[in-house]
């Protein structure tokens, strides 16, 4: 793990203690997937996560999965036509502003792959949805994501 990652692990940490929760120190580890990147195969069994891709060093999307969501771990921020809210329904729609063009529904899974960094941060599910939910929050104030909810939940 890079020392960046680690940092911000050990800041969460910090966080989770604030809140009178006690982690252990292997409840949560974290992946870098550098591009070019391969979608992960599987979120492992008894596992949770939030992840983050980014371009560049801008952080495009924060997300969160559940123990029993495999598809939007693997699959679904790569195919825009998977799910309402996607990193690849955001991309083709604002790629003129991403100085993007030219990318579609046939070409936006391997421009992703290839141009995208992924930091997976998977927890044990044991600790909780608040655990995720909280890590989520704290990833999404720490890394500013450019594609996070909807515009009208923008100021």
């Amino acid at each position: 793990m890079n020392p960046a990652t680690q940092k911000i692990l050990a800041d969460f940490y910090q966080v989770v203690a604030l809140s009178g929760v006690a982690l252990g120190e292997n409840d949560i580890t974290a992946e870098r997937l550098s591009a070019p990147h391969c979608p992960p195969a599987k979120l492992p069994t008894g596992k949770m996560a939030v992840y983050a891709f980014f371009l560049g060093g801008q952080c495009l999307k924060v997300g969160k999965v559940g123990p029993r969501s495999q598809a939007r771990y693997t699959s679904q921020h790569y195919n825009p036509e998977s799910c309402r809210s996607n990193l690849a329904k955001s991309v083709i729609a604002h790629q003129g502003k991403l100085g993007l063009g030219d990318l579609d529904e046939n070409s936006i899974k391997g421009w992703i792959e290839r141009n995208t960094d992924r930091i997976n941060f998977v927890v044990d599910a044991k600790v909780g949805m608040p655990i995720l939910n909280l890590l989520e929050a704290f990833l999404q104030c720490r890394f500013r994501p450019r594609f996070e909810g909807f515009e009208t939940q923008k100021q």
